[in-house]
């Protein structure tokens, strides 16, 4: 998002400020009009596997999800997008691996995603469900006239980003090219088959030096922990998915992480 400055909009002429004037409203012709337009939350024509998956959406208490949840005041409003589709072995959830150069969370698989911008709207209301479709298109190149929103889940809390998060579920209706857009964000994109997250042979517990214990899972040659691992973990059991695994297995996490 582009803001003029103060003193060079004094500095320049009258011509030029007509002319500025007419280049902004021609980019404000331009700009995506989903950033205003009404998002649509439905589950109507869900694929009957997904029905649980939004029935758990409906249903599911913010602690059930997360000890970390939202404090009182602060705090940075963000988003993510929980897209699942139809693939070749079967349903699948998007996934993306950030750059390992970003300042948080670097070389860590994780949804779609990041903090509002002004233009999303309220964070209270429809600003989080552009705020995910927005950022997974910018992160992936992913064409959001294809994604159906079909729930929402409750606002978590990410402590070491003060990020306060919000879950958006979607169905990948129409599936469209993905591949990361910018590699200084994005290292790549990739989709795991819901049966690889829930074979017990995929399943560990990752410990981090401090002591903390989390969900984690070894798919597509990505170690998947965090908050990304820890809302598919709820995901998976609610939704009535879980297989019984070994939570025995541990896989240490190194300081950075």
């Amino acid at each position: 998002m582009t803001r003029s400055s103060e003193p060079a909009a004094h500095a320049v002429g009258a011509r030029a400020k007509d002319a500025l004037a007419r280049e902004a409203q021609a980019k404000d012709a331009q700009a995506p009009r989903a950033r205003t337009a009404p998002v649509e939350v439905t589950t109507a024509g869900l694929p009957a596997w997904l029905e649980p998956v939004a029935d758990a959406a409906r249903t599911v208490a913010p602690h059930q999800l997360s000890r970390f949840l939202p404090p009182e005041s602060g705090g940075r409003p963000s988003a993510v997008l929980i897209l699942f589709g139809e693939g070749v072995d079967g349903p699948e959830l998007l996934l993306m691996e950030r750059a390992g150069t970003l300042r948080s969370h670097a070389g860590q698989p994780s949804f779609p995603g990041g903090a509002l911008d002004p233009e999303d709207g309220d964070p209270r209301t429809s600003g989080p469900l552009r705020a995910a479709l927005r950022e997974a298109r910018e992160e992936t190149g992913l064409d959001p006239s294809g994604v159906q929103l079909f729930g929402v889940l409750p606002s978590l809390y990410i402590p070491v980003s003060r990020f306060v998060v919000t879950p958006v579920l979607g169905w990948w209706r129409t599936p469209s090219p993905v591949s990361p857009v910018d590699p200084a964000e994005t290292a790549r994109v990739f989709t795991v088959p819901v049966a690889e997250l829930t074979d017990p042979a995929n399943r560990a517990s990752a410990v981090h030096p401090s002591g903390h214990r989390g969900p984690a899972f070894l798919v597509r040659d990505a170690l998947v922990w965090g908050f990304t691992a820890g809302v598919i973990d709820r995901l998976l059991h609610y939704a009535g998915w879980e297989r019984p695994w070994d939570r025995s297995k541990q896989v240490p996490l190194d300081g950075r992480s």
